[in-house]
């Protein structure tokens, strides 16, 4: 009866699933969606060849830098955004609706510039593998090169409009409207489709540009769902208080600034130095062999679509847990969280299983060597085994952040990633000659430690704030 009495405080009630699927269904949906026109989008390069699958791979590692940079800068304000929503402060949504336009926007040029001036020197970082005939890697190393920094030069375009799309999707997304960011993001990712299938391949007489071709649909569509945002936000005043008046003036005061900026700048740089962890993590993989470039990105593509579920419930996490933080109820917070955590664990059990039972067979939907094949085989099983892991630790981010401690977040996600996974991954891709995918079983393994320490820091209850509770 006790054992009985404790697993129901991990299970909620109809109602509760019910407001948890409010938010997190239309995040699966967009992203469910998002991920599986990447998933084609990567078969059609795919379709091209190693070459160009390696080469859009290696630029889309890099931008993805970035793109966690803008998410670390609007979530961070966004924290605000959700508790104010919470207490009911128009005007508290309002100044952070402005804090994310003009933060995302400084931080998009900055982007524009480093990638624009740094981008081939960067991408060739990655192309040291040695499984190519010695007469040969050179020859293939300078056509990745040729074909990412290309690839690259085309995506900078679309990076304003991400910028601002970012500012407005969050905002609504924390105020607890999650369908509209969705349905923009869903118009757009047919737009990319349909641009894809045109520009790629060259049908309806336009010139077949191959990689290019995906850039240019990728920056069309961008522009696309930034518009939609704007206009619906903007034609939709009454439900959405937040927009009337915004453009008057970009006033915020500065004790209100510094507070946004305080809780931003660690997400922002933890975002930033996770995703550079991640990125010299798959340097090292790359270091070993070349071929594990195409291999992870082959893995990457079936995790993104199978792995919807779970990460859109830690953004569900971080959007009603800040809510009932705002609202002053601590208890029912550190509940919901508990509850959604395994929520989300089941989420991970569930989608992992799925991912290593279609492993022997997603790689050959590319047109890729076998040794390439058999590779991203064996990585989606390690990565789908442990999906629940990563669940857990995803959850637990979003947990510790609804309470706007920003520093444990850095200290948990950055300081695991750079003192941990990327010595680790360092280590044995220099000073030792283990294969490359007992390599990153090895690496991504170390994902349990960090589930360990998440875990302690959640049931600690040290996150558990709310940070605009007025005086």
């Amino acid at each position: 009866m006790a054992e009985n009495k404790g697993l129901k405080k991990y299970i909620g009630n109809k109602a509760f699933y019910k407001a948890v699927l409010t938010v997190a269904v239309p995040i699966m949906v967009q992203n469910g969606v998002s991920s599986l026109v990447s998933m084609l989008d990567n078969l059609m390069i795919g379709h091209l060849g190693t070459d160009p699958l390696s080469g859009v791979a290696i630029s889309n590692q890099l931008m993805f830098v970035f793109f966690l940079l803008v998410f670390g800068a609007t979530a961070g304000v966004g924290i605000f955004t959700a508790q104010y929503h919470g207490m009911g402060d128009t005007e508290g949504v309002r100044n952070t609706f402005r804090a994310k336009l003009m933060i995302n926007t400084v931080l998009c040029i900055i982007c524009i510039l480093v990638l624009k001036r740094f981008s081939k020197p960067l991408i060739a970082m990655f192309l040291h593998g040695e499984e190519y005939a010695k007469g040969d890697i050179i020859n293939h190393s300078s056509v990745i090169l040729a074909i990412g920094s290309q690839y690259m030069d085309i995506m900078l375009f679309g990076l304003i409009p991400v910028g601002i799309t970012n500012a407005f999707a969050g905002t609504l997304r924390d105020t607890g409207q999650t369908k509209v960011p969705m349905m923009a993001s869903v118009i757009a990712i047919f737009v990319n489709l349909i641009g894809n299938l045109l520009l790629i391949y060259g049908y309806l007489g336009l010139p077949a540009l191959g990689a290019d071709g995906a850039a240019i649909a990728t920056v069309i569509s961008r522009f696309v769902e930034m518009f939609v945002l704007i206009i619906y936000t903007m034609t939709h005043s009454k439900s959405h208080p937040f927009i009337k008046g915004v453009f008057r003036h970009f006033f915020i005061p500065g004790r209100l600034m510094g507070k946004f900026l305080l809780k931003s700048l660690p997400l922002m740089l933890n975002e930033t130095l996770w995703a550079a962890g991640q990125t010299f993590m798959n340097q090292c993989y790359s270091y070993r062999s070349l071929d594990a470039v195409a291999a992870l990105n082959i893995e990457n593509t079936l995790w993104g679509f199978l792995g919807v579920a779970f990460l859109a419930m830690g953004e569900a996490v971080g959007i009603l847990v800040g809510q009932v933080l705002g609202s002053g109820d601590i208890d029912k917070a550190k509940d919901h969280a508990r509850k959604m955590r395994a929520f989300t664990v089941g989420c991970g059990i569930v989608f992992g299983l799925l991912m290593i039972l279609i492993s022997p067979f997603f790689p050959l939907l590319y047109n890729t060597s076998d040794l390439i094949r058999h590779m991203a085989a064996k990585l989606i099983i390690i990565f789908g085994a442990l999906m629940p892991v990563f669940a857990y630790t995803h959850a637990s981010y979003f947990t510790i952040r609804s309470g706007g401690n920003t520093f444990i977040t850095f200290v948990f996600d950055s300081c695991f990633a750079w003192l941990i996974v990327a010595p680790l991954a360092y280590v044995l891709s220099r000073y030792t000659q283990i294969d490359v995918v007992l390599m990153v079983l090895i690496v991504q393994s170390a994902e349990i430690l960090k589930a360990v320490i998440g875990g302690a820091m959640v049931i600690s209850g040290i996150w558990a704030k709310n940070i605009v509770k007025q005086k």
